[in-house]
């Protein structure tokens, strides 16, 4: 009998298991050629100048604000959309999915003016940070860079939310296409604008921030048209009543937070680090860099898939369901990603050499690469919980869990260990993994409670999703 049991739990994994990676392996595709645009944009800044490097950097980083509003609305379009689709409400659904596209529009137009009246202002803060003799050059590639970067801030929203709505239905691949396609004409036109290739006319930097905008505006118009089109699921609705909007923002907010909160630590952190040395500032970056080009990919995939599960679970009335579904997918993310990872740990030096020779940091960076693989078991995890809570409408948690352990564990156990108690780098390699293992302790903690469960329900309840509690399986 306990020979049948766990067979037909074997049997049930798996079949979890293929579902998630048929989702997954999408996102996870699309991911990848993502990095590699933003791969192209530095390598083609290079040629030009370091004072064009620095500029494309610091316009990067105004740049992530209205990414992080687009990738927070499209959270909060996703759980809806997951949920709405298993409950099979779709007038809500397409609701949702109008109301969540309307907020992106309106949410890119302050955007768009801080670019075009403060671009230059917003560059020159940061540019003061630059060498003395390059400032100037710097603010002017990056003012521009900006604005231009920034006009296209509501297509950027439309995007993620689009692509997000679109998932939560379970269709994940045609999200890739037309990223697929939308990234790769980014990557060939800003080779092509920035040096003038073929009919294109040379714009040297701004023909990166062009490209990009172009890029964008491309891809949402062909997500709108998707949407608009018979063989999409979701269609666009008239917008009324402000229950379905104001779900949306209870969901986004702490996702938007979430990225916000990230953001502002780099600075103490990169600070504390280059007290250390420039070499040790250097070695963080590359060692990060490595998790995320290895690794990243595979853990957003999976958290994608958990929430769409584990969202429409919910909406079919099946709590069990949703639970197993966050379990097992956590399980796969967890092999899969510690695997990659175990061989990065092994051959983190060789690693290394790809991103730099200099002694000095390469033995920094073994150190970071080594801290990062180790804890990548806890953030392969750590991203698909916070995944399935967000197909529960649970997205208040995740952003708790990153400000402690950024915080608390990052921030602070650097500082006071490495500064104050004097043990140097040891503890910021220390800190990377605490961080994530805090991280992974409080939000499966919250996932196991099931409270979530109650939080989606009632949210399904309130909106006219579902007239009764689904019941337990």
């Amino acid at each position: 009998m306990l020979v049948v049991l766990l067979s037909l739990a074997e049997r049930r994994f798996w079949r979890v298991w293929k579902r998630v990676f048929g989702l997954s392996w999408p996102v996870m595709a699309e991911q990848v050629l993502r990095t590699l645009m933003r791969t192209t944009d530095l390598i083609v800044a290079g040629f030009f100048s370091p004072a064009a490097v620095a500029a494309v950097g610091l316009a990067d980083i105004y740049a992530r604000f209205p990414l992080r509003f687009g990738i927070g609305i499209g959270d909060g379009a996703i759980a809806l959309s997951s949920q709405d689709t298993g409950a099979d409400a779709t007038a809500n659904r397409d609701q949702a999915v109008t109301q969540a596209l309307l907020i992106g529009v309106l949410g890119g137009i302050p955007f768009m003016i801080f670019g075009l009246l403060l671009n230059e202002h917003a560059i020159a803060v940061l540019g003061a940070l630059a060498e003395e003799g390059t400032i100037a050059e710097v603010v002017e590639y990056g003012s521009l860079y900006l604005m231009v970067i920034m006009l296209s801030a509501p297509a950027v929203h439309v995007n993620f939310i689009a692509a997000r709505s679109i998932q939560g239905t379970g269709d994940t691949r045609t999200p890739m296409y037309v990223n697929g396609v939308v990234n790769a004409f980014n990557i060939v036109t800003t080779v092509g604008l920035a040096f003038g290739l073929g009919p294109l006319p040379e714009l040297g930097i701004i023909g990166i921030a062009a490209a990009t905008a172009i890029a964008d505006t491309i891809g949402a118009i062909t997500f709108l048209l998707v949407i608009r089109s018979p063989w999409n699921e979701i269609q666009y609705v008239r917008p009324r009543g402000l229950i379905i909007a104001k779900q949306l923002v209870i969901i986004s907010w702490p996702r938007i937070a979430e990225g916000l909160s990230e953001m502002i630590a780099e600075f103490p952190f990169n600070a504390i680090l280059l007290a250390f040395g420039a070499e040790v500032n250097a070695a963080y970056h590359i060692g990060r860099r490595m998790y995320q080009q290895v690794a990243s990919p595979l853990g957003r995939g999976y958290g994608v898939a958990a929430n769409i599960m584990v969202g429409q679970s919910l909406g079919r009335g099946e709590p069990g369901v949703a639970y197993y579904n966050g379990v097992a997918a956590t399980v796969l993310s967890v092999l899969t990603v510690g695997g990659l990872c175990a061989v990065l740990f092994v051959y983190a030096e060789q690693f290394v050499l790809i991103f730099t020779r200099d002694p000095v940091t390469i033995g920094y960076a073994i150190g970071f690469a080594q801290a990062y693989a180790i804890a990548a078991l806890f953030i392969a995890g750590y991203i698909v919980l916070a995944g399935s809570l967000r197909g529960g409408s649970e997205t208040l948690t995740p952003f708790i869990a990153r400000i402690i352990g950024t915080f608390v564990f990052l921030l602070g156990f650097t500082y006071v260990f490495g500064v104050v108690l004097g043990y140097g780098v040891a503890a910021a390699y220390v800190a990377v993994v605490l961080d994530f293992a805090f991280r992974i302790v409080y939000i499966g903690a919250v996932f196991y409670r099931r409270r979530w469960v109650d939080r989606g329900t009632s949210m399904m309840r309130e909106r006219g999703s579902i007239e009764e509690t689904p019941g337990k399986d």
